[in-house]
């Protein structure tokens, strides 16, 4: 079992930023992936960045060029530096970390609120 801690989401104006953490613990495999997804009410957990053990990163479309995921692998945190915020980046945001089929977590979610 890993479990994911969060942290660092909250109320921001937009073209602000913010800095999401997530820290894992328990059994942990190499190689790992670990990225963020979120989610809106009503709509499915979508891909925001993930970031493999070795340091390949993937990213959706609308978050390119503002978002960037970054990881320790010391301390089994990854984090998501978010900059120049929008609206509808406001959703809850999880934490994942994925070393195989069989072993996929998630966070309990942070909620990320953008003021326009």
């Amino acid at each position: 079992q890993v479990q994911l801690v969060e942290s660092g989401g909250g109320l921001v104006q937009a073209g602000g930023s913010l800095r999401l953490s997530c820290a894992a613990s328990g059994t942990i495999v190499s190689p790992n992936t670990m990225g963020w997804y979120r989610q809106t009410p009503g709509k499915q957990r979508g891909l925001v960045a993930t970031i493999t053990s070795g340091g390949s990163t993937n990213y959706a479309d609308d978050v390119k060029g503002r978002f960037t995921i970054s990881r320790d692998n010391a301390k089994h945190t990854v984090y998501l530096q978010m900059n120049s915020l929008k609206p509808v980046d406001t959703a809850v945001y999880y934490c994942n970390h994925n070393s195989a089929a069989w072993r996929n977590y998630w966070g309990q979610g942070t909620q990320v609120t953008v003021s326009s």
